[in-house]
């Protein structure tokens, strides 16, 4: 039986319940639903309302509700990432795991064609696999990742142990050999501490990319091409590349205090600093990336969480910081609206944790990037923006732990924005070329017409 173009599809997704993968899930659910193909996304109750206003096709998509049931540990009202610390990601795991019957009683009901699922939810192809649905590893981070990971996880095959030694050395047959993570830059949590049901997160990760029937990625042949053929020839795996899934036109303006601060600058002129909704910082490593943008003299907004350890962003400031910076400087501890703020004339500069949706945000603008990556792929993030495409400069930093200096941010900063520096005008001039070509009119259709063609062609 042949599909035609214009058959729907109806699409179940699972993403992991942290706020940028579920970002990415809904995304794409809103590009196949724009092109009439219907969308059952998974969320927890509470998220669904904070997800609301982004279904911009309510009626082809529906959120279902999956409830997580109480794990001891996990405060009650937890839903995502955002209501715990890393530390107890393995609770938020677990319950997502305990979820499992409920889902399955969930697809048989809905009968989708396909279910997407996220890293954690391994479990879920052999669920597919028993109710005759195809299951798609939906990658919200770049390729490059994926790649990485499948190569570090083959020893996982046979038995053997992944250890720091074997995680920094992928195949010699890996396209790059600058994409590569240092020793200290795989957390204990990655590699041999429990994440929950009794498994590592790199043997999740490892299932959950075997087990697939195929992977898609929100990414450009002209961009990852090596990596998806990579895969495609060593791992058997199909790759289906749905294109720059370029973030919705934003309806909301921009909050009326930050767009009237902003003003107050010229084009070009402001750092804007922002780590994502995940991520905390250590603090001396707060306190040397605020001393960097001090350091450079520019103005700044720095959209941070409190370091560990404390309750405000105000207790953790260097002493005398809100002095020397005043007039200058903002450093705000709650959410703000990264894409309109991106979107901004006088924003020169974009410093970054690396996570896969402040990079697609970025990627479309034109300020320059700062790199400084926190933790998992966001290293091998970081390494394909500066290395491959060379659109930004990573921060140094101590080979032995990882440790950055306020020198070094602002080393980065002047070498990323200063108009006569040589990496500047390199990483300016890449920029400008890959936005081009992100947005250049028939791209992404082109891309979504070529994911969706491709979906039906494996239901044949």
């Amino acid at each position: 039986m042949s599909h035609k173009n214009d058959t729907q599809l109806h699409v179940a997704m699972y993403p992991w319940f942290a706020m940028g993968h579920i970002t990415s899930f809904l995304r794409i659910g809103n590009k196949l639903a724009e092109r009439g193909h219907k969308i059952s996304l998974f969320l927890p109750p509470k998220t669904q309302l904070r997800f609301k206003s982004k279904n911009h096709f309510p009626k082809l998509i529906t959120f279902i509700t999956i409830t997580l049931p109480p794990v001891d540990g996990l405060q009650l009202e937890a839903e995502t990432t955002n209501d715990v610390s890393a530390e107890s990601w393995p609770l938020l795991v677990r319950a997502m795991d305990l979820t499992r019957d409920t889902t399955e009683a969930h697809l048989i009901d809905l009968k989708p064609d396909f279910v997407f699922y996220d890293f954690l939810c391994y479990w879920l192809p052999g669920l597919g696999r028993k109710h005759g649905i195809k299951s798609m590893y939906y990658l919200t981070a770049l390729l490059v990742r994926a790649a990485y990971m499948l190569d570090i996880t083959m020893d996982l095959v046979s038995g053997q142990p992944i250890s720091n030694d074997k995680a920094t050395n992928p195949l010699p047959s890996f396209p790059s050999p600058f994409i590569k993570m240092r020793a200290h830059e795989f957390h204990p949590m990655f590699l041999n501490v429990d994440f929950g049901g009794g498994m590592t997160f790199i043997e999740r990760l490892g299932i959950a990319l075997r087990e697939c029937d195929v992977i898609g990625v929100k990414s450009c042949k002209e961009m990852e091409g090596a990596y998806c053929d990579y895969i495609q020839n060593n791992y058997g795996k199909p790759v289906l590349t749905a294109g720059p899934v370029i973030p919705d036109p934003q309806v909301n303006k921009l909050d009326e205090w930050v767009d009237q601060w902003l003003a107050g600058f010229e084009t070009g002129e402001v750092i804007y600093c922002a780590f994502g909704s995940q991520c905390t910082l250590d603090h001396p490593k707060f306190q040397e990336l605020l001393l960097g943008l001090e350091h450079t003299g520019r103005p700044f907004l720095a959209a941070l969480k409190p370091p560990r350890g404390y309750e405000t962003i105000e207790s953790a400031l260097p002493e005398g910081f809100t002095e020397q910076t005043k007039g200058r400087g903002i450093v705000y501890g709650g959410w703000v609206q990264q894409q309109l703020i991106l979107q901004h004339p006088s924003i020169g500069c974009f410093i970054t944790h690396c996570g896969a949706g402040s990079l697609s945000e970025a990627m479309v603008n034109k300020c320059q990037l700062v790199l400084i990556p926190s933790t998992g792929d966001q290293f091998i993030n970081a390494r394909m923006m500066s290395y491959e495409l060379k659109v930004g400069v990573e921060v140094d930093k101590r080979e032995e732990d990882g440790f950055y200096t306020r020198e070094a941010v602002q080393k980065a900063i002047a070498m990323a924005m200063d108009e006569e520096s040589e990496v500047g005008i390199k990483v300016r001039v890449n920029h400008t070329r890959w936005r081009e070509f992100i947005l250049k009119d028939g791209v992404e259709d082109s891309y979504i017409t070529s994911f969706i063609q491709s979906l039906q062609q494996l239901l044949e």
